[in-house]
């Protein structure tokens, strides 16, 4: 049996965020001891690994009640776990493409901006005037 401190230290989850995760039922209430603390179990260890892990790649805490409504079913073929973790990539790069396109913006913003002044730096006009700028981001 595991304290929650020693389940936060062992998972690099903050208490506060198990305690989170125990409200939105991601985790179940563990069983408490006579001095009314929270006694963990090694499932809810194993448990709480999987949701740091989804969290760290990502995915969201209704994607990740998805992923461990579906684990609790180890016959079951794997599409919508697959399904799920398709979409969540699809995302990813959506982003990244974003990411590249306002990487490139801030890039010939600073680029082009030589003034020695605020009041003739080029960052701040282009933070200021939208049509400035080459692309949409």
């Amino acid at each position: 049996m595991l304290s929650i401190g020693e389940l936060a230290k062992r998972t690099g989850v903050k208490v506060a965020t198990i305690r989170y995760y125990e409200q939105m039922g991601l985790i179940a209430a563990p069983d408490r001891s006579e001095g009314n603390q929270r006694r963990y179990e090694k499932t809810d260890l194993e448990r709480l690994s999987f949701i740091r892990h989804a969290r760290d790649l990502g995915l969201t805490i209704e994607a990740i009640r998805d992923l461990l409504a579906l684990s609790a079913h180890p016959e079951q073929p794997c599409g919508e776990a697959d399904r799920i973790a398709a979409d969540h990539l699809r995302d990813v790069r959506a982003k990244i493409e974003k990411l590249r396109k306002l990487e490139q913006e801030l890039e010939r913003i600073v680029s082009r901006c030589g003034a020695h002044t605020v009041g003739d730096c080029y960052v701040i006009r282009a933070l200021s005037d939208h049509g400035l700028c080459d692309t949409e981001h």
